[in-house]
């Protein structure tokens, strides 16, 4: 090759969103040449949909291309314990770790600089020509490239666009969650949780909790919960408006629960929580998210392409949420690989990515389905709000 071919691209890519998924998407396609631009709807730094992320190979992979070691993202646990209402927890030993979205945020992030993010940019249509695709936003700014990649989670815009349906289903049960300085807690709550994953079930309803590093990485570490809790799907648009009476569609962010909602979720704190994670749900800023279903969809269009949640949806139990879609986006620059814009699209390639990771999906969503309802999470359990 010589520099002048070098220096052309062997594609234009247009990635729309650009969360963790997203930012994987841009790495992985520059890795093969292309030219890429992420296009993320959120105004400001890209909102956490999650908190505590389980490290997982497809994870350390990217990371380890990007001269990033898991410890330097992460926050090693040594010991699983369960805790039980009247009585002494119960654990074992189990070594693994923990990272935190903001942290795989900033890793992802801070090596492309160099590469065009525009904010506060919602996808309205796409146009497809005979061998391009124009993307719409809703400020009126358009772009035009080789292919569209959609990675735009859960509410996707692009995969309403290229499927004209949106198939979300509720599961039944939402998970509330907390994110705090591992400082803050009193020190009792501190020695409990600190090294150990941590747990605490009964039907309709499973807590979970682990140190995930801060702010300035693993030396100042945060308590990552989460509260899975069977909901009635009419008491959602409740919970889901906040304080100031603002609707949210997937998440309520942190200290937005109104005066009912919080009254509600402290009785049940009480009620149903065993102390130590009474007081830590009470010490916390709380947010929310339901729990949806996405039935596996194509991923393949005319020159649009989706990954990660924008495919289909795992439930949060496999841990898996992250991990596929940076799966997918590593199989997607495999696939493409090789091809040049002036190039005919390589369809037939594409389609045998489609085709493995959607059985991937749904091989993991099973699993996802299995675990919740071994917890008895789901629509045909008994609510507890």
């Amino acid at each position: 090759m010589t520099g002048s071919d070098a220096a052309v691209p062997a594609f234009r890519a247009a990635v729309v969103g650009g969360s963790l998924g997203g930012l994987a998407a841009a790495h992985e396609l520059r890795s093969i040449g292309a030219e890429v631009a992420v296009y993320e709807r959120s105004v400001g730094r890209t909102e956490p949909r999650g908190a505590g992320i389980v490290m997982q190979p497809e994870v350390a992979s990217l990371l380890a291309r990007l001269d990033r070691t898991v410890p330097s993202v992460s926050v090693q646990l040594m010991e699983r314990q369960q805790l039980h209402r009247g009585s002494q927890p119960t654990r074992h030993y189990a070594p693994q770790w923990m990272s935190a979205w903001g942290t795989l945020y900033e890793a992802l992030r801070a090596p492309l600089g160099d590469v065009c993010m525009r904010l506060d940019s919602t996808l309205t249509d796409l146009r497809v020509g005979a061998d391009d695709v124009t993307a719409e936003f809703g400020d009126g700014y358009t772009t035009t490239a080789d292919l569209v990649v959609g990675a735009d989670g859960i509410g996707s815009a692009t995969r309403r666009i290229l499927t004209g349906r949106d198939d979300l289903q509720y599961s039944g049960y939402v998970a509330f969650r907390g994110l705090e300085p591992e400082s803050t807690l009193p020190g009792h709550l501190r020695d409990l949780l600190a090294e150990r994953f941590t747990s605490f079930a009964v039907p309709g309803m499973q807590m979970l909790c682990y140190l995930v590093p801060g702010e300035r990485g693993a030396t100042e570490r945060r308590v990552n919960w989460v509260w899975y809790v069977n909901t009635a799907a009419e008491r959602l648009p409740g919970l889901l408006t906040g304080k100031s009476g603002h609707r949210f569609d997937f998440f309520l962010p942190p200290g937005e629960l109104d005066a009912e909602s919080r009254e509600a979720l402290m009785e049940l704190v009480d009620r149903t929580l065993p102390e130590p994670f009474a007081a830590l749900v009470r010490l916390s800023a709380v947010f929310m998210q339901p729990v949806f279903d996405l039935p596996p969809t194509g991923m393949v269009g005319d020159r649009v392409l989706l990954l990660g949640d924008a495919a289909g949806t795992v439930r949060p139990h496999t841990a898996s949420g992250t991990s596929k879609a940076l799966g997918d986006a590593a199989e997607l620059a495999d696939a493409l690989g090789g091809w040049r814009r002036d190039e005919p699209f390589p369809r037939d390639r594409l389609q045998a990515w489609e085709a493995d990771r959607l059985g991937h999906l749904r091989a993991v969503a099973d699993v996802g389905v299995r675990l919740a309802a071994r917890s008895s999470l789901g629509v045909d359990a008994p609510a507890f709000l």
